[in-house]
């Protein structure tokens, strides 16, 4: 059990030139710190509106007078994020899932160098990638698309540099092909935004126009959210060979089932890869203050933080699961930073 509750927590050291953010007589709310405040709350609301599309975040924190220089966090799912996280210019981010991460840890995939990345936590996620295909295209597997050159008409996520996008295309290459090769054949690729059953007035779902004949393929994650109603639009989900998963498993994917128990509309489990886990990370040498700092807020606002898909407000932030491997936490080879360990370990999380 976590001895949390119990925990005090004490005043962390500011770094030599600095200026402690509370003002004496004031605070915590304070002259120094109100602006920032104000700014963080309008954005926490607007992460939520309907009417407002821009949901990526980019937090930079710095001292008054920057002479402490500036910290960087960042909330969205790119795979760059990662090379900036590499590169410095990013601090913290999260993405998911935990695949891709793992696969920059070891330099393979998309990877062509180790990134000295390292974890603060797993956000628990279950996920697997679908591969649906129309009943009319006939096709059977992944490779038949490449061994009948078919003219696949292939829906995709929308943000190019999404890790979707990207981790479909290393099946895909596994298998002998990629989205060129598709366009090549006389197919196309579309990168369609909106999860497949969602769509507006004048603008059908990605899971209609597959249904009005207009795409044969849709290849996608959150099957949970799609698969019942791909099926009844006549698209059924192609198997992973297991020839090719061995392949997929030597470049850190994890095989996985989409489970007839769980969705009514399928025959029988598909087997496919994990798209589990969104993992929270820095460099591995990130300043441990930094680190540890985060990990602290993580703790004290464990109460207020969404971790789930639903309403604003969530149970606690499940931080004891966070920190350890298990199906929706994957951490998949990746270590924790050597402040987060400490910190966890102190809190009782980690033993």
């Amino acid at each position: 059990m976590s001895n949390a509750a119990n925990k005090t927590y004490a005043p962390a050291p500011i770094k030599e030139g600095g200026m402690p953010s509370v003002v004496p007589g004031f605070g915590p709310v304070d002259p120094v710190n109100i602006r920032a405040l104000l700014m963080l709350e309008v954005a926490k609301y607007l992460m939520v509106d309907d009417e407002w599309p821009y949901r990526e975040t980019t937090i930079q924190m710095q001292s008054a007078g920057d002479e402490l220089g500036v910290f960087r966090f960042f909330g969205a799912n790119h795979p760059d994020s990662i090379r900036q996280v590499f590169e410095r210019k990013l601090d913290i981010s999260i993405m998911n899932p935990s695949v891709i991460l793992s696969m920059a840890h070891r330099g393979v995939g998309p990877y062509d160098e180790p990134m000295q990345v390292a974890l603060i936590a797993v956000m628990p996620h279950d996920d697997q990638l679908g591969f649906a295909v129309s009943e009319a295209s006939g096709l059977t597997s992944l490779d038949d698309i490449r061994e009948k050159r078919y003219p696949l008409r292939l829906s995709v996520r929308g943000s190019l540099d999404h890790s979707t996008t990207e981790l479909v295309e290393e099946v895909l290459n596994v298998h002998g092909f990629g989205y060129a090769d598709i366009v090549e054949w006389g197919g196309s690729v579309s990168y369609d935004q909106q999860m497949p059953p969602i769509g507006f007035p004048n603008n059908p779902s990605r899971i209609e126009l597959a249904a009005a004949g207009h795409y044969d393929a849709i290849f996608e994650e959150g099957v949970f959210i799609w698969v019942n109603a791909a099926v009844g639009a006549g698209l059924r989900f192609l198997d992973i060979a297991p020839e090719r998963l061995a392949e997929l498993q030597r470049l850190g994917f994890a095989p996985a089932k989409i489970e007839k128990s769980r969705y009514t509309g399928l025959a029988a489990d598909v087997t496919t890869v994990d798209f589990s886990g969104w993992p929270i990370y820095a460099r591995a040498d990130a300043p441990d203050l930094l680190v540890r700092k985060f990990c602290q807020a993580l703790e004290v606002r464990k109460d207020s933080i969404p971790w789930n898909i639903g309403p604003v407000k969530q149970q606690d932030l499940p931080l004891q699961k966070m920190l350890v491997e298990t199906p929706e936490t994957p951490q998949m080879g990746v270590p924790f930073h050597p402040a987060a360990k400490e910190f966890w370990t102190e809190m009782g999380y980690l033993k």
